[in-house]
């Protein structure tokens, strides 16, 4: 995974919305009438029902101070649909302002992107919502392998996290010593230990903490194990591993998983 690309990532976001009611749903349903001259096959293009069509496009027509639709039924062709002069100027008027509220929110994404802490701030923000596990860190050593490749990621409270990636990635993420990155661990790759710092274990990362909590399910649970950085991970166990580590809350522990478990994210150094 790489996270570089923050000239076009689009933190912020905004929809244009005209007179408290005129949104995109009745601009892409008055588009779309002026294309088909139908609401039914504008509601279709649109994803909603006619029913549903017809009510948008009734209280616009309603709160606006002329008619932005003519409706005809009956006839050889079935009747149809048409805009007014005074639809076709206001879909005129917010196509035109689309344009200029694109370009500002393009140029205030564009300012964040060139404030380096502004942008790894909202990355984290932005990663905390899709993955359960999150360690962020800074990259210390890379050893290059002619298939895989392994980071050193050196975490804020000392510990120091190895993990391996295709040696092809490697130039395409922009992975150098000293940028900023995020290791992301799916819970179920992690083992728990009581005495993993005395064990001869294939686990390449090991990091010590203890248990905060324990959420209980039917299958398996979920231990949160805080990190002496004040960091958490949660690891996904059985029924009967809990049982047999014996695990309470406060009592010390060891969170275990491979080189090739976490998933790396960086942000290039400025």
């Amino acid at each position: 995974m790489s996270v570089n690309d923050n000239a076009s990532q689009q933190w912020i976001e905004g929809r244009l919305r005209l007179a408290g009611m005129l949104d995109d749903r009745v601009i892409g349903l008055l588009r779309a009438i002026e294309q088909s001259g139908s609401i039914n096959q504008a509601a279709k293009q649109m994803g909603l029902s006619y029913k549903g069509a017809w009510q948008i496009l009734e209280r616009a027509n309603n709160g606006a101070p002329q008619a932005l639709l003519n409706t005809a039924t009956g006839g050889s062709k079935g009747g149809g649909s048409a805009l007014t002069p005074a639809g076709r100027a206001l879909l005129a008027l917010f196509n035109r302002l689309e344009r200029q509220h694109d370009a500002f929110i393009a140029e205030l994404n564009r300012s964040l992107a060139d404030d380096p802490d502004t942008v790894l701030l909202l990355q984290r923000l932005v990663v905390k919502t899709s993955t359960r596990n999150q360690l962020f860190g800074t990259v210390t050593a890379i050893d290059r392998a002619e298939e895989d490749t392994e980071v050193t990621v050196l975490l804020k409270g000392g510990e120091r996290i190895v993990a391996s990636l295709g040696s092809a990635q490697l130039g395409e993420m922009g992975i150098g010593i000293g940028v900023d990155a995020v290791l992301m661990i799916n819970s179920a790759d992690i083992v728990l230990s009581l005495d993993a710092g005395h064990q001869r274990i294939s686990a390449r990362n090991r990091l010590f903490g203890n248990v905060l909590r324990i959420r209980h399910d039917v299958v398996d649970s979920e231990v949160i194990v805080l990190l002496p950085s004040g960091e958490i991970l949660a690891a996904r166990v059985t029924e009967q591993s809990l049982q047999n580590l014996a695990l309470a809350p406060g009592m010390p522990v060891w969170a275990l998983f491979k080189a090739h478990a976490p998933m790396l994210g960086i942000r290039p150094a400025v």
